[in-house]
């Protein structure tokens, strides 16, 4: 029921063409169950001219606006929790994706475009989008943006920002921000798309972005690769940067604790090793044509075993196994979904420090919960989830999930590490960012927030409290 205040604003955005209508479940949700957002209204813009009159009127009339991208978000960015129920915005009709330059390597698309369809796009101009991870046939790429995500290749191609050369945005005051250039260099004052990528929603609202696209790898080598420990993981690392260099596409650290869990959620599904081993990398070489990734594979595993870094292997011999071992790694959230996770966490640390904080971990929790450490070692991030002990249950441990977080994320801070690698802020981790925060960041950033959205309209409660 709305009041006549609301129903005002609302009657106005119907008189304006744009899709207004009560949110369903779908958009009141995000993929853990962790929070749940309140009833609302989502309006749902086909242009960028209608997310104008959305901003402008809902300055007007002071109504909080919610961005929302595919919902794929994992600290609570898209869900309202507390305060004056926001509107939702979502970019879920601007899909289009705009244009594909490539001798230029580009490719421009509506902030609702989903990840996969950019993928097919690339492909079809015989190019690579590089932005890769297992929620990808659901997430946006405004959304992407927003959180700066990570990902699977984000040692060799960085992350969403590094992917990014323009944007097309929303500001707080409805102005529009034409930063959709296709310019690898442009040093004319601030840049605002570096401010407005990562700021998940609270600084504006993107509507379009331009994407930087790489050649399509002809020649993949992926593996399995077994190691003692994760000391001997990151020597596998420095050799393997030693023998293929920029090659890598990505190295990804799996703990045992891992196989079993997928062996629990999905039997069926088939693994490289029996038994299971306790630590194991799986790496992807990718290379243009005259490159023989398989030789690069090979020689470097080779040199693994007889530096006694490496154990055992299993090398993908088509491409059918190559999605199969893909397959296992992306299935992980699932399988922590399917065991029921206590706490999960999104940590990076640099990477020299990761072996003993691995140690240091299973020596505080181990006793406690069951740890499932797996993520991309390559570039330092690890997902590191705390589950209940076999025989326990989950509800059992819920009240003291939020102090094994708060010990897990003082030592990961201790390491010189980051309590937020690649999932954002979002609403759950704001009193981390004040924990942890650096006060003269803390107060930037505020500074900031105030002179662009002084109204407090923009995603209100999420990064910022």
């Amino acid at each position: 029921m709305l009041n006549d205040a609301s129903q005002t604003f609302a009657d106005a955005l119907i008189a304006r063409g744009i899709d207004l209508r009560p949110a369903d479940q779908s958009y009141l949700e995000e993929p853990r169950g962790k929070y749940q957002g309140r009833p609302s209204f989502v309006a749902r813009p086909k242009t960028t001219d209608q997310v104008t009159e959305i901003v402008r009127l809902a300055g007007h009339e002071r109504v909080g606006l919610l961005p929302y991208g595919g919902g794929t978000g994992l600290v609570g960015g898209q869900v309202s929790l507390d305060g004056p129920v926001p509107l939702i915005v979502s970019l879920e009709m601007m899909s289009t994706i705009r244009d594909v330059f490539p001798s230029e390597n580009t490719l421009v698309a509506e902030a609702g475009a989903i990840l996969a369809d950019i993928h097919a796009k690339a492909e079809e101009a015989n190019r690579l989008f590089p932005l890769s991870y297992a929620s990808q046939g659901s997430a946006r790429i405004g959304g992407a943006l927003a959180v700066n995500s990570g990902g699977l290749n984000v040692l060799r191609y960085g992350m969403a920002r590094d992917l990014c050369l323009g944007i097309e945005a929303v500001l707080p005051d409805g102005q529009v921000f034409h930063g959709l250039k296709r310019l690898r260099k442009d040093n004319t004052g601030y840049d605002l798309r570096h401010l407005l990528i990562g700021s998940e929603g609270t600084l504006g609202i993107i509507t379009a972005a331009a994407l930087k696209l790489v050649p399509r790898p002809t020649n993949r080598a992926t593996a399995f690769i077994t190691v003692p420990d994760p000391t001997a993981a990151l020597s596998l690392l420095s050799l393997f940067q030693e023998h293929a260099g920029e090659t890598i596409s990505a190295f990804e650290l799996l703990a045992g604790t891992s196989f079993d869990f997928l062996s629990d959620a999905f039997p069926d599904m088939r693994q490289p090793f029996e038994p299971r081993p306790d630590w194991c990398i799986l790496v992807e070489l990718g290379a243009g044509p005259g490159v023989e990734t398989e030789d690069l594979l090979l020689q470097s595993f080779e040199a693994a075993l007889e530096r006694g870094i490496a154990t055992d292997g299993a090398i993908a011999q088509s491409d059918s196994q190559r999605a199969a071992f893909w397959q296992l790694r992306e299935s992980l959230p699932l399988a922590n979904k399917a065991i029921g996770a206590v706490a999960s966490h999104d940590i990076s640390l640099p990477l020299s420090e990761i072996p003993q904080f691995l140690k240091d971990g299973e020596a505080a929790f181990g006793d406690i919960v069951r740890i499932n450490a797996f993520g991309h070692l390559g570039d330092g991030n690890l997902h590191y989830n705390f589950f209940p002990l076999k025989g326990e249950k989950r509800e059992d441990f819920m009240g003291r999930a939020s102090a094994l977080t708060a010990k897990l994320h003082d030592m990961a801070a201790a390491r010189g590490g980051s309590f937020s690698a690649e999932h954002g802020l979002g609403r759950a981790k704001t009193a981390d960012l004040e924990r942890y925060g650096d006060p003269a960041k803390l107060t930037t950033m505020r500074t900031i927030k105030k002179a662009l959205d002084p109204l407090g309209i923009m995603n209100p409660g999420a990064v910022l409290r």
